[in-house]
């Protein structure tokens, strides 16, 4: 499966990407990692394994459009709006459901500080998708 710098992505290529992405050590590397050139290069490599020639970039820019698309989707869905949608919105939820995400939480003292936690699904949300 050859593709070229501008070529859009087939959806065996994100599937195959989706694969990569999944598993565990790739996710921890990924969160919370601002300088990920190095992540991406592998995820190319393991991606040439799977027959899909994509270099660091794309996999890098397309990682970033999935994720914002799904997280614009999720955020359709929790305000209400089920007509929102996109292909692998079961498949990058499962990835991303358990990603921690950073949030203020109130100290004794009055100020703000950054923590980490683990995003909630509850019943009410999952039976609205």
């Amino acid at each position: 499966m050859e593709s070229g710098a501008g070529k859009h992505w087939t959806e065996e290529e994100v599937k195959a990407l989706l694969s990569v992405w999944s598993e565990k050590n790739i996710r921890k590397q990924l969160h919370g990692t601002l300088r990920n050139k190095g992540i991406f290069i592998y995820i190319a490599k393991r991606l040439q394994e799977l027959g899909v020639c994509r270099d660091w970039k794309q996999c890098r820019a397309k990682y970033k459009n999935l994720k914002y698309e799904y997280r614009t989707v999720k955020y359709a869905h929790n305000s209400g709006d089920v007509t929102k949608t996109m292909k692998f919105f079961h498949d990058l939820d499962a990835i991303l459901r358990y990603e921690p995400v950073t949030q203020l939480a109130a100290e004794e003292n009055g100020r703000c500080s950054a923590t980490e936690t683990q995003l909630n699904t509850s019943a009410t949300t999952d039976s609205t998708q």
